[in-house]
């Protein structure tokens, strides 16, 4: 793991051009992803300043499991350093920043910064599009969402089919985003298919910024429970969503935090180059 920079943002489904075409900023490498030393004011700030700008730009929201899931996928992994930003989901995240010299990060839960950016829209007037989630999850976050944050302007909502869309399903849902007027898309796919999502939008749709934020969406609809903050705070929220969803869960974290931790052994023993394919 090592601090260097990675270029930042992307307005295309094409990652390598992207990356030529960006600027540097520092980030954390944590086994060849770089993780923004960022923290939730600083977030939405980054955010809003995307959307007044017109910007094309979209958020990786990542923890182990995303981090993990780049070792398996070059592509992926070029998707996350190829981002506008890549948040600290989760506390490895933001102790390996801090060891490395960036005092400031602190953990960017997806469901935090969704509603902090959904907090300061009502004020700032930003258009929120809702895409992903099972049948009538959308909605129903809709509603809630509204019910929380009163004058907030969500233009438009839609739960894809559990499978690929269609060339034409594509464009017309580009066209619903487009049609929306929104200025942010929060997607709710889980990773790795948010991500490749995000990519390959980012540029297509009319929004400026898109984000991905996966559980998000259950948790705020209240359909799942989140751990409690000082369970968040230990970095033992992996157990805890372990516990509550364990056929679901059991393989991503019984097996991708132990290895998590060799691969880092590995890369400080200099025994294998995670950077080696950006």
């Amino acid at each position: 793991m090592s601090v260097t920079t990675v270029q930042d943002g992307a307005s295309s489904p094409d990652v390598a051009d992207v990356q030529k075409a960006r600027p540097m900023d520092p980030r954390c490498r944590v086994l060849g992803v770089g993780v923004s030393p960022t923290n939730i004011p600083s977030s939405v700030q980054t955010i809003e300043g995307w959307i007044a700008r017109r910007e094309h730009r979209y958020v990786c929201v990542t923890g182990v499991h995303g981090v993990m899931e780049s070792q398996q996928d070059v592509r992926l992994k070029q998707i996350h350093n190829a981002a506008g930003m890549v948040t600290p989901d989760g506390m490895p995240m933001v102790w390996l920043s801090k060891l490395h010299g960036f005092k400031d990060v602190t953990r960017v839960y997806g469901p935090d910064l969704m509603a902090a950016v959904c907090a300061r829209s009502t004020t700032q007037g930003q258009r929120h599009f809702l895409y992903g989630g099972a049948e009538g999850v959308a909605d129903l976050l809709k509603q809630k969402l509204e019910g929380r944050f009163p004058g907030i302007r969500i233009v438009g909502t839609y739960c894809p089919p559990f499978r690929p869309l269609t060339d034409e399903e594509d464009r017309d849902l580009i066209a619903m985003i487009d049609a929306s007027g929104a200025d942010i898309v929060w997607v709710g796919l889980s990773t790795p298919k948010q991500e490749r999502w995000m990519s390959a939008h980012t540029g297509k749709v009319k929004a400026p910024v898109l984000v991905g934020v996966g559980a998000a969406f259950d948790f705020h609809a209240g359909l799942k429970r989140q751990a409690p903050s000082w369970i968040q705070k230990i970095g033992m929220e992996w157990f805890f969503r372990l516990v509550t969803e364990p056929k679901r869960l059991w393989k991503r974290y019984l097996r991708n935090n132990p290895l998590f931790i060799w691969y880092l052994i590995c890369e400080k023993l200099r025994l294998r180059d995670f950077n080696a394919v950006d």
